[in-house]
């Protein structure tokens, strides 16, 4: 059942698009419920657990959306204890095609400016404890067989980095840096300053601890996927000053998260109009045809 669910294409509506329908996961600050319109709440579970919250439907722009709050609501789930799995497999359970996510992150590179956007392009996982597949064996709690191998070549969905990106150029009070990588670190702790150098020496654009294993979940569900980064500090590479105040960051994201929202509006309904049935398709695929030794 769980096999099925992951690798289910839905079928293409009269005009040969997909029926969109658009999960959504917020970082801090960005789990706002009332962005949708015709609001429900439903609580879940999954082979896998419980979400970090209960799902939260509606509509955005005319748009089928499900939320979840990645840190639950009052932010009580640390970095390393967000049941991605289970995050995942409920939006896709709900019938989501596409998802679209925001995080919070350090700065990298003296381009990029607290407050700027990032649309990720790729990513480098430094994380060491989480569970980074469906296909982990335990077929006795109802987890799919055989082990999927994802290629992760391109783990964000390019045409919705298009779509938001089109967004944002008509948005004045956004600064949108059009790709990026994203550092994930294993959290809650931040980076010391021999780790945010290292870091930067891999070329790194931005740092963060969420983007890991979520992206790559994301991926063997078939859905596509875009992330927007949320530039909040200097992490701690810059010499001569003090390192991530988190009364600043909070400060930043505070008003990055009004940006953000107007931002998803727009997108989201942009993304219902212009996704495509070859693009989804693309996304789909490998979650059904990287399965060695399944059923």
């Amino acid at each position: 059942m769980a096999a099925a669910i992951l690798q289910y294409v839905q079928a293409p509506e009269q005009d040969g698009k997909y029926a969109v329908k658009v999960g959504i996961i917020g970082g801090t600050g960005l789990d706002d419920p009332d962005l949708m319109e015709n609001r429900t709440e439903k609580k879940v579970s999954t082979p896998f657990g419980e979400p970090s919250d209960v799902l939260v439907s509606g509509t955005v722009s005319g748009v089928p959306v499900v939320m979840v709050a990645r840190h639950g609501r009052s932010h009580s789930i640390m970095p390393t204890n967000i049941n991605n799995r289970a995050n995942i497999y409920a939006l896709k359970a709900e019938g989501c095609t596409h998802l679209m996510v925001s995080t919070a992150c350090g700065i990298l590179k003296e381009e990029i400016k607290p407050g700027d956007f990032v649309l990720l392009d790729s990513f480098i996982d430094r994380t060491t404890k989480r569970h980074q597949t469906f296909y982990d064996g335990d077929v006795a709690a109802g987890h799919p067989k055989g082990v999927c191998h994802i290629p992760m070549a391109d783990p964000f969905c390019p045409e919705m980095r298009k779509i938001v990106q089109g967004v944002a150029d008509s948005i004045e009070s956004i600064t949108l840096h059009p790709k990026g990588t994203m550092v994930t670190i294993e959290g809650p702790r931040f980076s010391s300053r021999a780790e945010s150098h290292f870091f930067r020496l891999l070329n790194a654009d931005v740092i963060n601890m969420t983007t890991c294993p979520e992206v790559v979940l994301a991926n063997e569900a078939g859905l596509s996927y875009c992330a927007i980064a949320m530039a909040t500090d200097y992490d701690c590479w810059r010499e001569g000053e003090a390192g991530v105040d988190i009364a600043e960051v909070l400060r930043v994201m505070k008003d990055n998260a009004i940006k953000m929202k107007e931002l998803w509006l727009a997108a989201i309904g942009a993304i219902g109009e212009q996704a495509t049935k070859e693009a989804t398709d693309t996304r789909q695929a490998p979650a059904k045809n990287n399965i060695m030794g399944g059923e």
